[in-house]
This record gives structure tokens, C-alpha cells and sequence, in this order.
């Protein structure tokens, strides 16, 4: 049988699940596959997709962002049709018998996730886990907070509530949370300003602006997140200018955000920005200490609570992140993530230098304070040796180990070309930085006590300037 008609009578019979996790688990690796894709469960098969489940949204984004390319891939060899995938999230309880013996009960937490027909529905989501209750406030975020909670228990009294902040502050948290509210008693549309441009532009091109008009505008209450993407799209403007009128002259309640103020939108309608301005207009600011504590306490205790090994984050690696994450709550997050993600993979929870470095393009550090200079420095410091003696021609040991480490540092803490690193390493040529990094990548794989020193060094140079110590 030759490969096309292989491929053809697969194409002809339902997906084998357990071939592909078989794939997954060689191609991937055990690791990855037992932390991550063994909790993958296969649902159904649709003509063109195919719909799987997993235990928690976090797992899921977790494999989205990271596995779904190669796991299509694997897909597409049994089923060349298969163009995308579907996930739902399945919560799966232990519950114990009489006998003692452990049972799992399954319990569906996004009941409306995806295939629904209508396409302005489709991304009508609303998720079930950012609510008012796990939304942790603090003087950055109180009032945006309150204003969230007022509307979804007396609509139009703030309209349109505006509720503007940077990247990752709780924007769409709050949004997300009136609409949970809010739904209970209400025709609900949740929709980002970049998805209402979309179907705009595809009704325009369906000849279908009855229908557009009249699903956006028979809403009873309307969130919309990040207008700020509708600048410069002047038919759309329009047209939602006049659907934020017609639903204000009907009572309904619009919610909008933004990643700055009405007044500093740039290419909006005046007459637009006017409207915004005319609601409440309310910021969240960048968090404080104390509420950046808060939200790492909080995180730690869910994750390691979710896991059945306790993962028991240090207190050290706790005010580490706390003090030094400050840009947005997105980012506090997203180094807790790691860190948790880490200690399952490797079965153990990162000390103070690993943290550094697993979070390290989190941290308030901007590359032009890594120079080649002062990695030399430090470890010509460390090796106890001389800048001079360095960069000589001279070929003692003493000083090619610590002249390849440099230059390995250099490789991966800067982004200077291999030119440029052998310029500053008196002139020698690229591949003497070549065989220098490759030396030193050879010498962690069978050393320890040299993956140690490069972690050190490692931390000296991008935390020179800190209080912690290594």
C-alpha cells in the first residue's frame, strides 16, 4: 500500500487517541507528556476539527501556548483534515466509595466553550473563573473595583462605566466579572473591540448589516475591551457610535476599557471620546507592595493547593517576586506560573539564583546594563584573575576556562554578534567563540560544580546592582 492510499483510509476512520498520545509522548518527550499532555482527553471528531478536554483553564493555556503547534502536527499525520483544535474544560473530582476506593466524577465549568453556530456568539465567552470574589483589590485598583460592582447591581447608574489601566492590570478581569453577574438576568454581549471590527467587516463584505446591527443593538448590557484598537477605522466608528446611542437611549449598559484615558485616545471621533468621557471614568494603577503581596500569596496558595504534591513556594522566593515584578499583575502571575511549572517538571522547588533566572526577562532589568565589560569583570573577579591576563594570547588553563566562560556569558546574556564578541575579546576570531561556547555548554552537561558557577555568575551580572545575595 503506497503512503497516499495509507493516508486516505486514515482520513476515512475515526482518530486513534491512543496512537497520537503514543506520538506525543516519544516526540515530546515523557516529561512534557506526563506534566502537561497525558491530561489531555479526546472528545469528539468534527469534519475539520477536533475537540479535546482538560482538568483547568491553566493547563489549557499552558499547552496552547506552548504544545499546540506540534500536537496538530501529530494530528495531521493520521487525519490530513484536521486544521484546528478545540478545548474544553472538564474538571475531574475524586470522590471516595464506601469501599474506599477512588472514583472520578467529571463536571463541565465552561458549558457554552465553543461551537456554537452564530458567529457573533462564538466569542461571546465569559469566563466562569475571573470573578468578583477572586478579584484582589487594593488602593491601585479600589475604585475601578467598586464602580464593577455598583453597575452589575444597579445598571445605568455609572453609563458608560470606562475603566482604563496598562497591560495586565484586571481590565478584562473586571469586565468579565459584571458579565458573570450581569448574565443571570440579562442579554449579555462580551466582545473586544478587535472581534466587533471583525464582524463588521465580514458582515460589510455578507451584504448582512440587518443582521449586525440588530444583534449589537437589541443587547442588554454591552462590554466592550480594548477600544483603543478601533482607532483609525472610521466606518466602524461610525457605526458603533450609533449603536452606543441607540443603546443608551434604551437603557442598556455599556462597559468599556482601554489602555489609557478617553482624551488620550488618538484617531478616535471626538464625538466618541466625548461619549466615554460623559460615564465614570476610572483607573487602575500599577499595584503597590502590599497588594502585589497579596496577589502572590493568593497565587502560591491556589496552585500549590491544585496539585497533589504541595508545592511549597519559599517565603524568600515570595517577597522576591513581590518587590521586584512591578509592571502589571499579569506579570506576578506569570512568574508563579513558572516557578509552579518548574517544581512539577523537575520535582523540586527553585532556591533564589533559579528563580532569577526562570524569571529573569520579568524583572526590571534592560539589557544595555548586561555589557560586555562588565561581564569580563565580574569574572575576572570571580576567577580571581586580571582583565589583562584575559584577554592576553596566553594559553594557561588558568585562564582559558575563565576566558571561555566570558565569552559564553557574553553569548547568551548580550545580543551581540560573534564578530562583535571576539572584537571585544581581543580580536579573535568567531570561531574561537564558537568552540568557546560549545566548550563550556560539553563542560555543564558532565559538571555540576560548572552549572553551579555559571549560575552564580550568571546572577552576579544581571542582579549587580541588588540587595540579594547569591
Amino acid at each position: 500500500m503506497n503512503n497516499s492510499s495509507f493516508n486516505k483510509n486514515l482520513n476515512n476512520e475515526n482518530l486513534n487517541w491512543a496512537s497520537i498520545q503514543t506520538d506525543m509522548k516519544n516526540k515530546m518527550g515523557l516529561d512534557i507528556y506526563e506534566s502537561w499532555l497525558k491530561k489531555i482527553d479526546f472528545i469528539e471528531e468534527f469534519s475539520s476539527y477536533i475537540l479535546l478536554s482538560v482538568p483547568t483553564r491553566f493547563i489549557r493555556d499552558w499547552i496552547v501556548s506552548r504544545y499546540l503547534d506540534q500536537i496538530l502536527k501529530i494530528i495531521k499525520i493520521y487525519k490530513k483534515n484536521i486544521i484546528r483544535i478545540e478545548f474544553k474544560i472538564i474538571e475531574k473530582k475524586v470522590v471516595k466509595n464506601i469501599g474506599g476506593e477512588k472514583n472520578f466524577q467529571s463536571s463541565e465549568i465552561n458549558e457554552n466553550v465553543s461551537f456554537i453556530k452564530d458567529s457573533y456568539l462564538q466569542y461571546n465567552r465569559i469566563d466562569p473563573n475571573k470573578r468578583f470574589d477572586n478579584f484582589i483589590t487594593g488602593p491601585s485598583n479600589k475604585l475601578a473595583f467598586e464602580a464593577s460592582l455598583k453597575v452589575s447591581e444597579n445598571i445605568s447608574q455609572y453609563n458608560p462605566l470606562y475603566i482604563y489601566g496598562g497591560v495586565g492590570m484586571g481590565k478584562t478581569h473586571l469586565l468579565n466579572s459584571i458579565g458573570l453577574e450581569l448574565k443571570k438576568n440579562n442579554k449579555v454581549m462580551f466582545i473586544s473591540a478587535e472581534r466587533f471590527m471583525y464582524q463588521f467587516v465580514k458582515s460589510i463584505k455578507a451584504n448582512d448589516m440587518v443582521k449586525f446591527k440588530e444583534y449589537f443593538r437589541n443587547t442588554d448590557i454591552l462590554l466592550i475591551d480594548d477600544i483603543q484598537f478601533m482607532n483609525g477605522k472610521e466606518a466602524m466608528q461610525e457605526e458603533f457610535f450609533h449603536t452606543f446611542n441607540a443603546l443608551l437611549d434604551k437603557g442598556s449598559q455599556i462597559i468599556v476599557s482601554a489602555d489609557r484615558a478617553p482624551n488620550k485616545l488618538s484617531r478616535i471621533q471626538e464625538r466618541i471620546k466625548s461619549r466615554f468621557s460623559g460615564g465614570l471614568v476610572v483607573d487602575i494603577q500599577k499595584p503597590d507592595y502590599e497588594l502585589r503581596k497579596k496577589i502572590v500569596e493568593k497565587k502560591t496558595d491556589d496552585l500549590s493547593n491544585f496539585y497533589s504534591e504541595k508545592i511549597k513556594v519559599s517565603q524568600e522566593i515570595k517577597d522576591f517576586i513581590s518587590t521586584e515584578i512591578t509592571a502589571s499583575i499579569r506579570e506576578i502571575v506569570g512568574a508563579i506560573n513558572r516557578i509552579v511549572s518548574y517544581s512539577r517538571i523537575y520535582n523540586k522547588v527553585p532556591n533564589l539564583s533559579e528563580t532569577k533566572i526562570i524569571i529573569k526577562d520579568l524583572l526590571n532589568l534592560g539589557e544595555n546594563k548586561v555589557t560586555i565589560d562588565l561581564i569580563q569583570t565580574v569574572v575576572c573577579k570571580f576567577f580571581k584573575i586580571s582583565k589583562n591576563e584575559m584577554l592576553s594570547s596566553r594559553r594557561s588553563r588558568y585562564l582559558v576556562r575563565p576566558r571561555q566562560t566570558a565569552i559564553y556569558l557574553t553569548k547568551i546574556l548580550t545580543s551581540k554578534s560573534l564578530p562583535e564578541i571576539g572584537r571585544e575579546f581581543s580580536n579573535r576570531d568567531h570561531t574561537t567563540i564558537i568552540h568557546s561556547v560549545k566548550t563550556i555548554e560539553k563542560l555543564k552537561e558532565k559538571n555540576p560544580d560548572m552549572v553551579e558557577n555559571i549560575n552564580k555568575l550568571k546572577n552576579q551580572i544581571l542582579y549587580n546592582n541588588k540587595n540579594y545575595e547569591i
